[in-house]
């Protein structure tokens, strides 16, 4: 990181111990305390994140590009407008945070943790902002890192050719999850107050559990994902992830809104709970309320990712089937069963009973096929925020000489759970049958089942753990093989686009933590930010970790390093 000290020299004498205190674990609302009693400039505060950026980013690979110089020029301007007397900050003013791999920042090459789009002469350089970084930029945050992913978020662990292997900061051993990886370690870690992560089957969820963090997947709709390259566009959304429900409900608020280049956002304004999303921190909110647990995922069923499309043999699809159940281990049962006392003596009732959406659900939603639709998401996003070279799918094969990967194009291959790519289409074809029968109407009816529980139990939403497993250490096998977990059983949520959030449940045995995940209505995001909100209050789980300064021994390094070739 050539000339990032030089580029960090603060000219000021604060004393170390004090700014430390006052910035770790630091919430957005103390923060601006501060800066309105004149204890830090922004510059301070932001120098003080790049350092603990460049101090352990070589131990825990969280940032492939720390960007020093940008954020220190962008804190200069916001010090020099705090001066003026017209100067009201934004929701966001002087925030350092963190932003995916996956997301367009001008300038920058969009990644997506793979390292074709970083091949020399042919990088994917963003030409403008993706929408949700130009809310953050006006709402007044800082940017002080791209961090680090998966290749096209296609993994439960983050290993990147683009980068390498991010680890837990809770113990550097173990896996932080995936795809939000990079960014749950720099959130929980205090190298930046929060971040963004995108979600195609629980990336921004599941790594937050393993993290101690706070993660939310709005209603598909609430935020545009205009700008953010695809892993499959009919199942990606994106949200905030933060140390605590105050802060994410802040970011949320900041990133929510139309876009006119995402239709999925068009009549949100009408639709969704009025905002901001800080209006919903309400003590007492659990209070009367109703959930339950859904039964197939104390089962272990998952449906399987991205769908079993038409054309599937019954043999073939119950191979499928079996190869997505994902068993709830014992001490994440029992992490679960305490959260849900501490769920009963704040006042909620919970409902566990095996035919509350039993594994028929996993079945059916098993039945959402979205393959055939994987080159037309990454043709949108090419055509509005690839590079003057490559505009198009086509265009970048014949610019670069090689196709992009059929993982995030389609068409040939096998898809991550294994059932093979299939042809590729437009949703909007004139053959409305296919799409309908592949994709609409199976959605309709999961989501229809999931809404007729709600009402037949008269439910306000649904309480369940938000991963199947601890974090895995990543330096020995699992099951006899490099593990590309951990896992959860989730990816419904995706399915059906219904809002949910993640915040701690407290820890295990070991000291990794684990977390609860609440899911609601459709636009009833204000309603789950309560609901976690009250937990947190009540019972504060969230502990921050200790870095280490020094990681894994050269050995066990080593076997996971070969495991980040191209792939």
């Amino acid at each position: 990181m050539i000339g990032l000290l030089a580029a960090m020299a603060l000219g000021t004498s604060i004393n170390s111990l004090p700014i430390d205190r006052d910035l770790m674990d630091v919430s957005i609302v103390r923060l601006h305390r501060l800066y309105r009693d004149h204890r830090y400039s922004v510059r301070d505060v932001v120098a003080w994140h790049l350092r603990r950026l460049e101090r352990y980013n070589g131990v825990y690979k969280v940032a492939p590009r720390i960007l020093a110089r940008e954020a220190l020029a962008q804190a200069a301007r916001e010090d020099a407008e705090a001066r003026r007397s017209s100067f009201r900050p934004g929701p966001l003013w002087g925030v350092p945070i963190v932003i995916k791999a996956n997301m367009s920042i001008k300038g920058q090459v969009t990644t997506a943790g793979w390292y074709g789009f970083m091949e020399r002469g042919h990088e994917l350089v963003a030409p403008r902002d993706s929408t949700i970084v130009a809310k953050l930029r006006a709402a007044g945050a800082i940017i002080v890192a791209v961090t680090n992913m998966p290749d096209f978020a296609a993994s439960d662990t983050t290993r990147s050719t683009a980068f390498g292997r991010t680890g837990n900061a809770y113990d550097v051993r173990f896996s932080p999850g995936g795809s939000s990886g990079g960014t749950v370690t720099s959130v929980t870690g205090n190298m930046a107050i929060a971040g963004t992560g995108t979600d195609t089957g629980n990336s921004i969820r599941m790594p937050a559990a393993t993290s101690n963090l706070v993660g939310i997947f709005p209603t598909r709709g609430l935020v545009s994902i205009a700008g953010i390259a695809p892993m499959d566009s009919l199942l990606d959304n994106a949200g905030p992830i933060a140390r605590s429900v105050p802060d994410a409900a802040t970011m949320l608020s900041v990133m929510a809104g139309e876009d006119p280049l995402d239709p999925a956002t068009v009549g949100a304004k009408v639709k969704a709970q009025v905002g901001p999303y800080e209006n919903y921190l309400v003590r007492g909110s659990l209070k009367g309320k109703r959930f339950a647990v859904p039964a197939f995922i104390l089962d272990g069923e998952s449906p399987v990712f991205q769908g079993v499309c038409p054309g599937t043999t019954a043999d073939e699809s119950r191979k499928l089937k079996e190869n997505s159940r994902l068993p709830l281990k014992p001490e994440t049962r029992a992490a679960f069963m305490r959260a849900v006392g501490e769920l009963r003596a704040a006042g909620a009732t919970i409902l566990i009973d095996p035919a509350i959406l039993s594994d028929e659900f996993a079945d059916m939603a098993s039945n959402v096929c979205t393959l055939p639709y994987l080159r037309e998401g990454y043709e949108h996003f090419l055509a509005d925020f690839g590079p003057p070279e490559y505009t198009s799918v086509e265009a970048y094969e014949k610019a670069v000489g090689h196709p992009l990967p059929s993982a995030v194009i389609g068409g040939s291959g096998f898809a991550l759970a294994g059932q093979p790519n299939a042809p590729q289409r437009r949703l909007a074809d004139v053959d409305w049958i296919y799409p309908d029968r592949a994709y609409l109407a199976p959605r309709r009816t999961v989501l229809s089942r999931y809404l007729a529980e709600m009402d037949r139990l008269k439910l306000d939403g649904f309480v369940y753990p938000a991963i199947q497993m601890p974090p895995v250490d990543e330096t020995m096998p699992q099951d006899h093989k490099l593990s590309s977990g951990p896992h959860s059983a989730t990816d419904w949520v995706n399915m059906i686009g219904v809002p949910a959030i993640t915040v701690p449940g407290g820890f295990y045995d070991d000291g990794l933590p684990f977390g609860i995940e609440f899911s609601a209505r459709p636009w009833r995001d204000g309603d789950l930010i309560s609901w976690a909100y009250d937990y947190e209050r009540l019972y504060p789980h969230r502990r921050r970790p200790a870095l280490v300064e020094e990681g894994l021994l050269p050995a066990a390094a080593q076997r996971m390093d070969s495991a980040d070739g191209p792939r």
